[in-house]
């Protein structure tokens, strides 16, 4: 009888694969392979020749097509590409803020193993854990549990106030490599501090170093609805001030993440994208995370679908409420059914463009279509049917103020009078704000118009800050007469009260002596910093010297200190660049020049942040292709 075979060395033609299979960024020393592509390893015995018609080997490896996805250029946008944009601002002005993702650097693969062992899921039952791995919805859900950590040591520890002195204020970010690499050298101590854009950038980076095709998106005016009635209750004072509401708030902007993934837990048809939202807001389950949310299902009304379809589902299409607090009663100014989700946006393929994909998550606002699928969500959640999100405490910490009976018509429908803020000058850091209330009577009678003005500061998850500036107008119309009234908000009066969010928010509270209804219009306002400027000196080619210029001001007419400029790019920097600029005097402009040696070819992105004592997030970008070695 033949002598069994001894294996003496495997050879996983590591090079080879990974070239094949697109993961030759992460590693050449260790075979790394994607879900439905043929490998090739070698077998080396140390005893005897392998005789096909004598022996006999059993080789088993088990994929999956549970996460492919069909188009090539897809695959290579939410898988294989490294930065993109984060878009951020507001409904009015969006911003695209550049993000280093570097699922392919150095290490990078090792922290997203380690964090899968550092999950609860994994310290509780590793043998069930690991058999699960192979699952993306139960994967996705352990990820996003993990980015943030208030369920355990996750990468990121949130903050939304404005105090940042024992971290990095969230704004200063560029990049997840320096935020997982800092998880991971200091043993998995949380990362001081993230916000949303930040828990969604450094999940697409571990997602898409997984294989799980991954993109980012920001949703504009986004709701917060914890009690699960589908309204975001807003409330106001008789300036027109926006009065903090502990429950329900709309976001100025929320970001979250899509996957796609199969659905086999779910019937037919609701696998795709699904969202998955890494922000600790409401418990699912019983942890801060939430998601996998089918797109098609949210679209649909579908709240009942697991998972945490009802919260989303809120996020883009509840209805708001503005209420007029005073004298301890409240008295409902209107309903609004189209102010929350809007501009929903990811970065397109191929391109820098921005895409909207409002319609892959509701049908058009207004349309009997939208109604109809909001009723039959609100329906579902009335009759119980909905599981996760809703099960939090809706009781208000605050005594409520008893409400006046509604009226069924907006203030405007019954004043007849229509009222539009419109700024005269692009919102510049630095410079006085100038804008107009614009007033048209529709109706034929004379009007006399009391309007109080007022502009707060806001965070971008919809909590304001004190009033910093306030006014009052006296408005005469004739009938159907138009009629400006200019306003102005000096540096001055805003400087020392803006958030690192650069949201104002003014307001108009509207009265007519012979009328109790009241107007209330509002706008806000993102003030705008100059970009930072990068020139590329010369031909980007691999591991030779290049030199980038990076040129940067101070747009204030103060002297800002403790100024520091950040700069990374994946393949082109092995690490983030720090550089201490010191002391920027008023409108000063100043450059740099920075070497480096590119260690990746194609297609690549320089991300580029400056800070200081009076801003923290002047950003810039660059793409650069850079060419293979001569």
């Amino acid at each position: 009888m033949a002598q069994g075979l001894e294996l003496s060395v495997t050879d996983f033609q590591s090079s080879r694969n990974n070239m094949r299979h697109h993961t030759e960024e992460i590693t050449f020393d260790h075979l790394i392979v994607r879900r439905g592509q043929a490998f090739n390893i070698t077998l080396y015995f140390r005893n005897r020749a392998f005789e096909p018609d004598l022996d006999n080997i059993i080789f088993v490896a088990e994929t999956g097509d549970a996460v492919f996805l069909d188009s090539e250029p897809q695959r290579q946008e939410y898988v294989m590409n490294d930065y993109g944009f984060i878009y951020q601002g507001n409904k009015n002005w969006i911003r695209p803020c550049p993000w280093n993702y570097g699922q392919f650097e150095e290490n990078i693969i090792d922290i997203c193993l380690e964090l899968l062992d550092k999950s609860l899921h994994f310290k509780n039952d590793p043998a069930k854990d690991c058999a699960l791995r192979g699952s993306p919805v139960y994967i996705s859900r352990v990820v996003c549990a993990m980015i943030n950590s208030n369920d355990d040591n996750g990468v990121l520890n949130g903050k939304w106030s404005e105090n940042f002195s024992d971290g990095t204020n969230p704004a200063e970010w560029t990049g997840s490599v320096a935020i997982l690499k800092q998880w991971h050298a200091t043993g998995c101590q949380p990362v001081h501090y993230g916000q949303c854009w930040v828990f969604a950038a450094i999940m697409c980076t571990v997602m898409r170093c997984l294989g799980i095709p991954t993109r980012v998106i920001t949703n504009f005016d986004s709701g917060h609805d914890t009690d699960g009635n589908l309204i975001i209750d807003e409330y106001y004072d008789n300036t027109g001030r926006i009065l903090e509401n502990k429950k329900d708030t709309v976001w100025n902007f929320h970001v979250w993440n899509e996957c796609w993934m199969a659905r086999k837990d779910l019937p037919p048809g609701y696998g795709g994208w699904q969202v998955l939202d890494s922000t600790p807001q409401e418990r699912s389950n019983g942890m801060f995370c939430c998601g996998p949310a089918s797109v098609r299902a949210i679209k649909e009304g579908e709240v009942d679908l697991n998972y945490d379809t009802a919260f989303v589902f809120s996020m883009v299409n509840a209805d708001c409420v503005c209420w007029l607090v005073h004298g301890g009663k409240e008295q409902r100014l209107h309903r609004d059914t189209h102010s929350v989700g809007n501009f929903i946006s990811t970065k397109s393929i191929r391109s820098d463009e921005r895409d909207d994909i409002t319609e892959n998550y509701k049908y058009e606002e207004g349309s009997p279509q939208e109604r109809q699928v909001f009723l039959k969500a609100l329906q579902k959640l009335k009759t119980g049917k909905s599981r996760g999100h809703y099960q939090a405490d809706s009781q208000s910490s605050k005594p409520v103020p008893r409400r006046l009976n509604s009226p069924s018509l907006r203030p405007s429908d019954v004043i007849q009078v229509s009222l539009k803020f419109q700024l005269l000058d692009p919102p510049n850091m630095g410079q006085d704000i100038r804008f107009v209330l614009l007033a048209l009577n529709m109706s034929l009678q004379f009007k006399n118009l009391r309007v109080n003005l007022s502009a707060q500061s806001l965070l971008h998850n919809g909590s304001p800050l004190p009033p910093f500036w306030q006014d009052t107008a006296f408005i005469s119309l004739l009938p159907e007469e138009a009629k400006t009234h200019p306003c102005q908000i000096s540096y001055s009066q805003y400087s020392q009260h803006l958030s690192t969010d650069k949201l104002i928010r003014i307001s108009a509270l509207v009265e007519e002596k012979s009328n109790p209804e009241k107007i209330l219009v509002n706008k806000i306002i993102t003030l705008v910093y100059p970009t930072i400027i990068i020139n590329v000196l010369g031909a980007a080619i691999v591991k030779q010297p290049l030199s980038v210029q990076v040129i940067f001001s101070n747009p204030l007419s103060e002297q800002v200190e403790d100024c520091v400029l950040t700069v990374e790019g994946s393949g082109l920097f092995r690490k983030q660049q720090r550089v201490f600029i010191g002391v920027l005097k008023p409108q000063h402009r100043a450059s740099i020049t920075l070497k480096t040696v590119p260690f990746k070819s194609g297609q690549r992105q320089i991300q580029a942040n400056l800070r200081s004592n009076k801003f923290k997030d002047i950003k810039g970008y660059k793409d650069i292709n850079v060419d293979v070695s001569l």
